[in-house]
């Protein structure tokens, strides 16, 4: 074994409770620390007592030291057996090759110094020579009891030390030579030393991972960058929104499209997603407190979250703001709707967006409490004298003797609605007062309300 490891880079680690059913390793650290123990013993029955052993509690406190792990199993009958597991640490060239890895990767070292193990460092390892999981024939074994190859008490070791490495991957580390508070000291002096000479060490020779001009790593997150101890220049000043979203450009061209490509189509589709993008630099700027328009900071509330639009939805949103009849055609056709759906739809859009569609196009029950609360909502809003007569089916209170009709949507709001045509209407948009509401249907039309 190799002499390298540092005073004081020893945990021990207390008894773990027997493993009832399951895997012994979940992670991936501690699979393949399973894959090397079973391609390295010749004796699969051995394996098999081993595991026994470890699910039954038999193994006792770990020890892990560079280059080896040690604990006291219990057989059966209670014989107590010193067992060892010897692991290669790394050379002090090899550890250097290591640590100049992680530091010249900001996203190795932004995780190492956050205390988490990142799983890409072992692959960049391998591929720089470094093995930092055990393979075949590197797991060692020695136990009192004197048996060859790895005997139960050895490979019950083994089992118990994956459980370790679930929780706890810098247990590797610290077999191949490097306790955690050793290594993050290490990491932390190279990390300095790199962005106090410009992104690299005073022995370093520049190259394409250590030149981030001005000291800094292009293609990480300020986290990262920062985590690692790099100098950084300052964020640029935040965008500026336009009054209007930009003209998407013209796909008229001599060129013969594709076919089922139709120019005019994405031409419409550019321009709706620059509009969309508008609206969304605008309120990301107010949101944070930057100007709009270069003036003062807004101080806009935060937009409420909304659901995404299904497709159904959204080609309604399109076809409201569609100015061509035949792009409205096309999207009334792929929604599945008939013309006058799609006519009743962007009208309902057009007074609430999607929730306006949802209260059109889907029908809800409210449950016991949302009854009473309309009811007292609808008895509160007229003078005895004044109030129409309804009569209610799930959501939905029509005038008796008359064209109109309330809905009342999931977030409590009254929709006015008139029929016309055999078809009930959207006549408004929504209000919280059932009165004001049924006024707004009144006043879209003719109707007048009976006995």
């Amino acid at each position: 074994m190799s002499g390298y490891g540092h005073e004081g880079d020893e945990r021990t680690f207390a008894a773990l409770a027997p493993a009832r059913g399951g895997a012994f390793a979940r992670t991936w650290w501690g699979l393949a620390w399973l894959k090397a123990l079973e391609d390295t013993a010749l004796d699969g029955q051995q394996l098999k007592a081993g595991r026994r052993h470890a699910r039954a509690g038999a193994v006792g406190a770990v020890s892990v030291r560079p280059g080896r792990i040690t604990a006291v199993v219990k057989d059966r009958d209670g014989t107590a057996y010193r067992s060892d597991v010897l692991v290669r640490e790394f050379s002090e060239e090899e550890w250097q090759r290591l640590l100049d890895l992680a530091v010249d990767s900001a996203g190795h070292i932004a995780a190492l110094l956050d205390r988490e193990m990142p799983p890409h460092l072992v692959e960049d390892a391998a591929a720089a020579g470094l093995d930092l999981l055990p393979g075949i024939g590197d797991l060692d074994p020695e136990c009192g009891c004197e048996a060859w190859d790895h005997c139960p008490h050895t490979s019950a070791l083994c089992y118990q030390v994956a459980r370790l490495l679930d929780e706890d991957p810098f247990v590797l580390l610290l077999m191949r030579g490097r306790g955690e508070r050793t290594l993050l000291d290490q990491l932390q002096a190279r990390s300095a030393s790199r962005a106090a000479h410009g992104g690299r060490g005073a022995d370093d020779t520049p190259g394409a991972e250590a030149a981030g001009g001005a000291g800094g790593m292009p293609g990480v997150s300020a986290e990262e960058a920062y985590a690692a101890g790099f100098l950084v220049p300052p964020l640029p000043a935040p965008p500026v929104a336009h009054d209007a979203p930009g003209r998407s450009p013209s796909l008229d061209t001599e060129t013969e499209p594709e076919p089922g490509v139709d120019p005019a189509a994405l031409e419409f589709l550019a321009s709706d997603a620059a509009g969309r993008a508008h609206r969304m630099l605008v309120e990301a700027l107010a949101v944070g407190g930057a100007s709009v328009h270069g003036g003062s900071p807004a101080h806009a509330a935060p937009p409420a979250a909304t659901a995404p639009l299904t497709v159904a939805q959204d080609a309604v949103r399109l076809a409201a703001d569609s100015p061509m009849p035949w792009i409205t055609a096309r999207l009334t056709s792929g929604s599945g709707r008939t013309g006058s759906e799609m006519d009743l739809a962007t009208r309902a859009w057009g007074f609430g967006g999607a929730a306006a569609l949802a209260v059109l196009e889907e029908e809800w029950t409210p449950d016991t409490e949302a009854l009473a609360w309309a009811g007292t909502r609808l008895t509160e809003a007229w003078e005895d004298d004044e109030r129409p007569a309804l009569r209610r089916s799930g959501a939905r209170w029509t005038v008796v003797d008359a064209e109109a009709q309330l809905r009342l949507g999931e977030d409590g709001r009254w929709w006015p609605f008139l029929k016309s045509g055999g078809r009930w209407s959207p006549a408004g948009p929504a209000d919280r007062d059932p009165a004001t509401a049924l006024a707004t249907a009144f006043a879209a039309g003719p109707t007048g309300v009976g006995g």
